[in-house]
């Protein structure tokens, strides 16, 4: 009988670590030739280049590489002395799971995967690290919940359509896009950073993201000057100046044509 993953039922895995979260800059000279493993090991490269090997399979290893290995694995990896790894890592065990799941199951099939949010891995690697060394139990909880966010994350990334280079520039581009709607954006820019000509980097943005860069552009100042407005305190001029507006009535008329009604009437939030 087939059962659903433990990773994907969303029920909490019941982990414990078995080693202190750790950073680790292999160096120069270093290789990897593991003894089978006697528990579960998660592995996360944060930096450099190099390449791991697993039952005669092989991977290069770059930052976003993330393997999870299990009881009995015995890997073998290797770096470039000129661009050396640096890995977060940590041993840990899984405990009792509902009578239908599998602890193998908190394993990817594949073992490694390539976790494109490197922004979200680095900051959980510094948050489990940090909360563990703090030495109390509240700590080490928080860095279990860490290594089980983390292993979501390398579930999601292996079970995924993986992204090309340019999917992810482009994910990158629309994230930058959300978070400062108010700079004058272009889409000459874009397409650079994407390295695409603007046609190209149009019709990938397009199938990506459900419309063209202007419009995400767009959209993405009237979501973030409601904010503003309901929000702040901020005045209708105010806002429209902020978001990059030389016009308040235009502002306004791009406002009342995506929302419904008009910026003037956007009224500010109850406090709780």
């Amino acid at each position: 009988m087939t059962h659903q993953p433990a990773l994907s039922t969303g029920q909490p895995l019941d982990l414990q670590l078995l080693s202190p979260p750790t950073f680790w800059r292999c160096e120069p000279s270093w290789s990897w030739v593991s003894r089978p493993l006697p528990n579960y090991l998660l592995w996360c490269v944060l930096d450099g280049i190099g390449r791991l090997e697993l039952d005669n399979r092989a991977t290069d290893l770059g930052p976003g590489t993330c393997a999870v290995f299990a009881p009995g694995d015995a890997p073998t990896a290797n770096h470039d002395p000129r661009r050396r790894l640096l890995v977060f890592g940590m041993h840990f065990t899984v405990g009792e799971l509902r009578s239908e799941e599998d602890p193998a199951d908190v394993v990817p099939e594949e073992r490694w995967s390539g976790v494109r949010d490197r922004v979200l891995l680095g900051a959980l690697a510094r948050s489990s690290d940090a909360a563990f060394r703090r030495g109390d139990r509240l700590g080490e909880r928080q860095a279990e919940l860490c290594l089980e966010q983390l292993l979501c994350l390398i579930w999601e990334a292996a079970h995924g359509t993986p992204a090309s280079v340019t999917d992810t520039v482009i994910e990158e581009v629309a994230q930058l896009i959300r978070q400062d709607p108010g700079r004058d954006w272009s889409v000459k820019e874009m397409a650079a950073r994407a390295s695409l000509s603007r046609a190209q980097f149009t019709r990938r943005f397009v199938a990506q993201n459900g419309m063209a860069p202007a419009q995400y552009l767009i959209k993405a100042r009237i979501d973030r000057a409601h904010q503003l407005l309901t929000e702040t305190g901020m005045t209708v001029t105010q806002v429209a100046a902020a978001l990059g507006y030389a016009d308040a009535p235009y502002f306004s008329r791009q406002y009342k044509q995506r929302t419904g009604h008009s910026p003037s009437t956007a009224k500010p939030r109850p406090a709780n």
